[in-house]
């Protein structure tokens, strides 16, 4: 499961990263403790260029009588994408990346949990794959959502969890986002276990399991006051 994550970077380079040509209009912000049912930067694609705008995390299917249960489709496993109701129908044509530095999870051991923040070694941005559907209510409100794909943990998250965030590398990003793309048995094939090499965890605050907070120092390593360039 991914429940939380982090999106420190600046607006300016997220633009840079995904190659957005147009300005976007949203109310972009660093988030230290992304939580499910939040507004979340996301990237399609349109045919033509990337887009950045904001989706809700939590996906509502267009074909949901209500604005209900999204909460409970934050997460979409890869192995049974094409046998889900919620999810076969996106692969297709409705397909996003969730950009983040970072994801929270908690280890468990004797006596309690432990929060973890999970980065790239390199601590770059990256790009978690998604998908996205929009719904429509009786009365003309339209709400866009997603959801974050995960698959089978890598070496470094089998300590942590059973299951871990689908990452994608530059080529499958780009992949993933064209449009015209329409090779399910291919687009399938990138939702791997990223290489646990290229990955790094460290124990933060317990402080991230509440969603009302949301600062810079939850990123830092637990017990200093330092933030990540103080990993194991």
């Amino acid at each position: 499961m991914c429940g939380r994550y982090t999106i420190t970077v600046t607006l300016e380079e997220l633009i840079a990263k995904y190659y957005i040509r147009e300005h976007p209009l949203i109310q972009y912000a660093p988030r230290f403790n992304v939580a499910p049912m939040q507004p979340v930067p996301a990237v399609i694609h349109d045919g033509e260029q990337n887009r950045l705008g904001e989706l809700r995390w939590g996906l509502l299917p267009s074909w949901s009588k209500e604005d209900k249960n999204a909460a409970k489709l934050i997460n979409a496993r890869s192995e049974s994408l094409l046998e889900k109701a919620s999810f076969k129908g996106l692969i297709a044509s409705r397909r996003c990346v969730i950009p983040a530095d970072g994801f929270y999870d908690w280890k468990v051991y004797d006596g309690g949990k432990q929060p973890m923040r999970i980065t790239l070694r390199d601590g770059q941005l990256f790009s978690l794959a998604g998908l996205y559907d929009i719904w429509s209510g009786p009365d003309g409100t339209r709400i866009s959502t997603c959801t974050i794909i995960t698959t089978a943990p890598n070496r470094l998250m089998a300590d942590i969890h059973d299951r871990m965030p689908v990452i994608l590398d530059p080529d499958g990003e780009t992949q993933w986002l064209e449009r015209s793309n329409r090779d399910i048995p291919a687009l399938m094939k990138l939702l791997q276990p990223y290489d646990a090499e290229q990955m790094l965890a460290y124990p933060v605050s317990a402080a991230v399991g509440n969603v009302r907070n949301d600062y810079r120092e939850l990123i830092h390593r637990a017990g200093t006051e330092r933030g990540p360039d103080t990993l194991f």
